[in-house]
């Protein structure tokens, strides 16, 4: 009896739908503390260069369209709605790609967890908080990070990609 092509990928699909809802979860669960022990605003200096802070962003990136009046928040849900569709189909599709597949892993558990932010809370929960000399660099989350590695990757793979092709 054949098996039918998603059953046939399952076996080296699931480890990264693994790595994605780990990332998930990490993600929620830092989010949820951060609710449970800070006030919005409220911060604990850990060094001379990282906070931990409490904040909500209601835009995307760097708070790019954070005072815009509420429709920013449907628009950036349906686009990690969409992107977290596009990499299970990719990662069904590339599975035994084990940089690429890593990194479209990361890149979707931190997608849902944003997207699960602003389905439940209206904004995305900020903590992170980097700075040097009085500069601040934005505060974001374990999913921003894991995007960020996932995007980094996806740089790497693609760089050993077309020097494997000369």
């Amino acid at each position: 009896m054949a098996k039918s092509s998603f059953v046939k990928s399952s076996g080296s699909l699931l480890p990264w739908l693994g790595l994605a809802l780990a990332v998930l979860i990490l993600d929620q669960f830092t989010k949820v503390l951060i609710l449970g022990y800070y006030q919005l605003g409220a911060s604990t200096v850990v060094t001379s260069f990282f906070n931990v802070v409490r904040v909500h962003n209601s835009g995307a990136a760097f708070s790019f369209l954070a005072a815009a009046s509420g429709w920013q928040r449907w628009f950036f849900t349906a686009i990690g709605v969409v992107a977290a569709l596009l990499i299970v189909w990719l990662l069904r599709s590339h599975a035994g790609q084990k940089l690429f597949s890593f990194a479209l892993a990361c890149i979707l558990g931190g997608a849902v967890g944003n997207v699960v932010d602003r389905l439940l809370h209206s904004y995305v929960i900020d903590f992170l908080d980097f700075h040097w000399h009085g500069t601040h660099f934005p505060a974001f989350n374990l999913a921003d990070s894991a995007i960020t590695l996932g995007a980094a990757c996806l740089i790497l793979d693609e760089l050993r990609r077309v020097r494997r092709g000369r």
